[in-house]
């Protein structure tokens, strides 16, 4: 049977298999895949949507700090905020004692803020502006209303001037209430380039123009940044102009963490390079002047409402999302899994098609499948074979009573017509007619015991010389009727192990074979050597292509099944059965005119 195991490649397991794994890694890298890809584009659409959140939280407590000098009134501001956002916003100092809380919750101490709110020290990836200090911050630097009005027209004059020189512009009015000109964009007839001699003479007037209020602040202010700056007495030649920048009158030098950087006058100091330390101490100074007048800094937290958790957490909706790319991961699964288990049993249906109709089986592959096709087609072609020999069988054992039976009839109807005596004649041929279908009914029931395996063989040591000598006796009287000459040939002694009254049965079938199919004149030789039998016939012989017929039950050469030779077509049928029911085989050699061999071979004592 290993010859007829299916290749490994060519097993249906092994496709099976490959199918299942190519399935499952490829549903298992997809859903992956995309579950990353969803996950990760809904985690950055819900950390986009936080940051917003948080900047606008952030932007709008800043503002609020800016304008305020403490955080009494913005509870409101905080509750709206939180509501609106439906998170849980928190104000601290820098030692995490509440300022304000939308609603109750765990402790924030061990929770890092999402920002420090303020207003004099702002963040820019928050703000998304370049002022460290936020310009609502305007502390004493406010223009009275009364000086506003001359302010607005100083500047529009400055405007004008610019105009005049070829620049177009705008005037912007600061938080302070002070305006100020910006230059939007330079046109053609531009009479010179855009330098500092430009600027300072159309907008001298402007920057020089100082209200009492923002006198007063700007000397304070003056003052803090000389101190920071190491100017000590020589604080005077220090002026600061409302755009906070800062100018030196006499010649001086300021002290830096570097160098001593020697400033003529009169010269701007700039915010770059080592000079960069005089706009940081200007910065320092607003920040020291304005203190008073912002909310104190905070530390700002926004977190998942009743926790203490600043991590994100997928809306319903990204969940949704991830979700429905799983599911439709897990059909397109289920589709290819459908797929490939219905191209795998189409040949099973196609089986069963054909088994149902009664076709043959479509073949396609050395798999499973091809070799059950295979033998279907197989069984239904022996199927077909025994129908049909079944078929055969009835009507040859229907033929073969019919004769005798109606032989028997039409004697006893003579006789009771008076149309035949009733003498020994007439009983003797009713006697021949009876014993005919006794013959053939004992022979089917041979063949019937044989094929449900219920023939009993009584196995022995048995001399082959003894019982071949009583077979060819109890024959000789038909072999002298036919003109047949019958002789026996035994080689030694030889024993078989066989049922010595079935065996007589299956050498008495081939002899009487040998007999009616041999002329007058012809010869049977019956002969032994070891464990081997041969009968051997000069008759007519057997043509090739009806040689695999000859144990077929009621098989004749005659096709009119002529019953002029006798016999019940049953013979060697039987005789193959008894053979093999002795674990032996039987065979036979033949052609037309020369005669047939008939070989049968038994097992030995130790067989």
């Amino acid at each position: 049977m290993s010859k007829d195991r299916v290749p490994l490649r060519h097993s249906l397991v092994t496709r099976l298999l490959v199918a299942s794994v190519v399935i499952a890694l490829a549903a298992i890298s997809a859903t992956a895949w995309l579950a990353a890809t969803t996950t990760t584009r809904a985690i950055n659409h819900e950390q986009g949507g936080a940051v917003a959140d948080d900047k606008a939280v952030y932007q709008a407590l800043v503002g609020y700090a800016a304008t305020h000098h403490d955080w009494s009134g913005a509870a409101d501001l905080v509750h709206a905020r939180a509501a609106e956002l439906g998170r849980r916003i928190t104000l601290t100092t820098d030692d995490h004692r509440a300022i304000l809380d939308s609603q109750a919750g765990p402790s924030l101490r061990n929770t890092r803020p999402s920002a420090v709110v303020d207003p004099l020290s702002v963040d820019l990836g928050l703000t998304g502006g370049d002022a460290h200090i936020d310009e609502r911050a305007v502390g004493p630097y406010v223009v009275p209303s009364d000086d506003r009005y001359v302010l607005n027209e100083v500047a529009k004059n400055t405007l004008t001037c610019f105009n005049k020189v070829g620049y177009d512009g705008a005037i912007e009015i600061a938080k302070t209430g002070r305006p100020s000109v910006v230059l939007t964009t330079v046109r053609a007839e531009a009479e010179r380039p855009l330098t500092r001699s430009v600027t300072e003479s159309c907008g001298f007037a402007l920057d020089s123009l100082v209200s009492a209020a923002e006198k007063k602040a700007l000397e304070t202010l003056a003052t803090l940044t000389a101190r920071c700056l190491g100017l000590g007495d020589r604080a005077s030649q220090l002026r600061i102009t409302p755009t906070f920048t800062a100018y030196l009158s006499d010649s001086a030098v300021v002290r830096t963490a570097h160098d001593d950087i020697e400033v003529k006058p009169p010269s701007l100091l700039k915010p770059a390079g080592p000079v960069g330390v005089v706009q940081g101490c200007v910065e320092s100074a607003r920040r020291t002047q304005l203190r008073p007048y912002v909310a104190p800094r905070a530390l700002l937290f926004v977190t998942a409402p009743g926790t203490g958790r600043t991590t994100l957490s997928l809306s319903g909706g990204s969940i949704g999302r991830i979700v429905a790319v799983t599911g439709a991961i897990l059909l397109a699964t289920v589709a290819a899994t459908v797929l490939v288990g219905r191209r795998l049993v189409r040949p099973l249906r196609d089986l069963a098609v054909a088994a149902e109709l009664r076709t043959p089986a479509p073949v396609a592959g050395r798999d499973e499948i091809g070799r059950l096709a295979r033998a279907l087609n197989d069984s239904a072609r022996r199927r077909d074979r025994a129908e049909a020999q079944r078929r055969t069988m009835v009507d040859d054992v229907a033929h073969e009573l019919r004769t005798p039976l109606s032989n028997i009839r039409i004697w006893l109807e003579a006789a009771q017509d008076d149309l035949a005596p009733t003498d020994a004649h007439l009983l003797a041929l009713l006697h021949e007619e009876a014993l005919l279908l006794q013959h053939i009914i004992d022979d089917l029931g041979d063949l019937a015991a044989a094929d449900a395996g219920t023939l009993r063989i009584d196995l022995e040591p048995t001399d082959l010389r003894d019982v071949l000598t009583h077979v060819v006796d109890s024959q000789r009287g038909s072999a002298l009727a036919a003109g047949v000459r019958l002789e026996l040939g035994v080689v030694g002694d030889p024993v078989v192990h066989a049922d010595q009254v079935r065996l007589r049965q299956v050498v008495g079938n081939l002899i009487s074979n040998a007999i009616r199919h041999t002329p007058s004149g012809g010869s049977v030789t019956v002969g032994a050597s070891g464990t081997t039998i041969s009968v051997r016939d000069t008759g007519s012989g057997i043509a090739a292509a009806d040689l695999p017929r000859i144990f077929d039950r009621f098989w004749r050469a005659d096709e009119s099944r002529s019953r002029v030779t006798g016999g019940s077509g049953l013979g060697l049928a039987i005789a193959r059965h008894l053979t093999e029911a002795h674990g032996g085989a039987i065979e036979v050699q033949s052609e037309p005119g020369r005669g047939t061999l008939c070989t049968v071979r038994l097992p030995g004592l130790g067989g």
